[in-house]
């Protein structure tokens, strides 16, 4: 059989809750990546499902509450370069939701709290701070890490 060369992109999915201009983040800990460094919700797809599927489903593994899909909108869309690969990443943003967000994930996971979007903490992965900033500034698509190469 022959080997299929062809590029490959991988696509991540973010949901950014939102309430009284404060967001809900994450801080990550035990993982492979940007230990110690907050984050919103976020994961990969799982393969037939869609974008809107998998934020929902990001937002009761990691989360531990119910969103709606009539809750959930896309916000941003970024294209990004790793050193090792390149992402579409694709925000969402909701502002409500059914349950109170909780850290599921304790072995991921070392803290959890809502910050005020304008002034995001020190320790926040690079990409999602960018996003965040961009969203905030009304923007909807992106691109980022291309200027490392």
């Amino acid at each position: 059989m022959k080997e299929d060369k062809r590029f490959r992109i991988h696509v991540a999915v973010y949901l950014i809750l939102e309430k009284d201009e404060k967001l809900w983040l994450i801080r990550r800990y035990n993982t492979n990546y940007m230990n110690g460094y907050y984050t919103t919700i976020a994961g990969h797809l799982d393969g037939n499902e869609s974008a809107t599927d998998a934020v929902i489903r990001e937002a009761k593994e990691e989360a531990g509450i119910d969103v709606a899909r009539k809750d959930v909108f896309e916000a941003y869309i970024a294209h990004r370069h790793n050193p090792d690969r390149e992402y579409i990443d694709m925000y969402f943003v909701a502002s409500q939701w059914d349950g109170e967000p909780a850290n599921m994930e304790p072995n991921k996971a070392d803290e959890i709290g809502w910050f005020d979007k304008h002034n995001l903490p020190e320790n926040m992965v690079p990409e999602i701070r960018f996003a965040i900033q961009e969203i905030v500034e009304g923007k909807h698509y992106g691109e980022y890490g291309w200027d490392k190469l």
